[in-house]
């Protein structure tokens, strides 16, 4: 079957077929681990795309659906990595998806908070900091690909989460 000629870092390209499988589409961020740059931030816009609405939740609702999407990425994740051949392949970005919606969990509305919510969680996502990189190098399997950017997730959670209290305090003072 032909494959579509988007090749990360030297591994094996993502077959067309996934696109057609509902939860191997999930799991390249329905098309977004195909970008041949950069897929990690492309499904990192997905899940931009999919918090608008999701912003308007109660945010107890809201977490226990960004819950019920970790879950699910496991399987996902795990699937699509053992269909590729290889862990944590660049274009399964269901991780990024779920992380970026982890950051935002009970953050002001607004389009200046999800920019800030995009460049917290991506940096941490690259920059994997302890313990980010010790889940990303020992973690296998749909949990280790998911582990990775929830904790990532959570560290921009944690800033942002700073920025809206010193925002608040310095508005009411």
């Amino acid at each position: 079957m032909p494959v579509l000629s988007v090749y990360h870092r030297g591994v094996k390209p993502i077959p067309r077929r996934f696109l057609l499988h509902p939860a191997r589409a999930a799991a390249v961020g329905f098309g977004a681990g195909y970008a041949p740059k950069l897929p990690g931030t492309a499904g990192t816009v997905i899940g931009v795309v999919l918090y608008l609405p999701l912003q308007y939740l109660p945010w107890p609702w809201y977490l226990g659906l960004v819950i019920l999407l970790f879950v699910a990425g496991i399987g996902l994740c795990g699937a699509a990595a053992a269909d590729l051949g290889v862990h944590d392949h660049p274009g399964i970005v269901w991780d990024e998806i779920v992380g970026y919606l982890i950051t935002m969990i009970a953050a002001p509305r607004g389009w200046a908070w999800m920019a800030m919510g995009f460049v917290l969680f991506r940096l941490f996502d690259i920059w994997k900091p302890w313990p980010v990189n010790v889940v990303d190098e020992r973690m296998r399997d749909g949990l280790g690909i998911m582990v990775d950017d929830a904790v990532a997730g959570l560290y921009g959670w944690i800033i942002l989460q700073i920025i809206h209290i010193l925002y608040s305090v310095s508005v009411i003072s």
